[in-house]
């Protein structure tokens, strides 16, 4: 099994004209937003809102905990916006506030110990269908047990499509290092939903 839920995709295909186009009027609305601009803000937010709380809900694993700190990630964004590199990429930037919020959070919660695992080798199965609530209900409680950076990895990537490059930037490691965290991140995965009794 590659990943735990489907894999979604930030953006379908584009042209390269499109491409070029789409990040023309980003930067319009980074440069507008940045100039105190908070309908071009507004509408920043709104483009990545959905992915971002979902990074943000489980990594939190509470709602109004959530609201709160996403708030505060909103606010340094808008704040932090003046001086945005340009050459950057306002996915993995906005990304990177919000993660960076949410571990800052975590951190002043004095959360629990979070379960890690070297990675060992497990066979899988697809999934039976039939199955699907209560596996997903499986599969969040398992997450919830990971560790943060396993976590927002196996969200990063397997949740939204993130490649190594982009998830390492919102992390803040190299590629190498997305790659060996997603691959233990997984096999935690399997080892937490083992333990509670469930399929592999």
């Amino acid at each position: 099994m590659e990943g735990f839920w489907p894999r979604l995709r930030l953006n379908p295909q584009m042209t390269a004209h499109e491409q070029a186009r789409g990040r023309s009027l980003e930067l319009d609305l980074v440069e507008a937003a940045a100039g105190g601009d908070p309908a071009a803000f507004r509408e920043i937010v709104l483009q990545f809102d959905s992915g971002l709380r979902a990074l943000a809900f489980r990594l939190l694993r509470d709602r109004d905990r959530m609201d709160d700190v996403l708030q505060e990630a909103y606010l340094k964004a808008f704040r932090a916006l003046p001086g945005f590199n340009m050459n950057a990429r306002l996915s993995t930037w906005m990304y990177r506030v919000t993660y960076n919020a949410c571990l800052d959070d975590l951190r002043g919660a004095g959360q629990r110990e979070w379960v890690e695992f070297e990675a060992e080798g497990h066979g899988s199965a697809d999934p039976d269908p039939s199955d699907a609530v209560a596996d997903r209900l499986l599969v969040e409680e398992a997450l919830s047990r990971l560790s943060p950076g396993y976590r927002a990895v196996l969200v990063l990537v397997d949740g939204q499509g993130f490649d190594y490059q982009a998830a390492g930037e919102v992390l803040g490691v190299a590629e190498g290092t997305v790659a060996s965290r997603l691959h233990r991140a997984r096999q935690a995965m399997y080892r937490v939903l083992n333990t509670e009794g469930s399929r592999p």
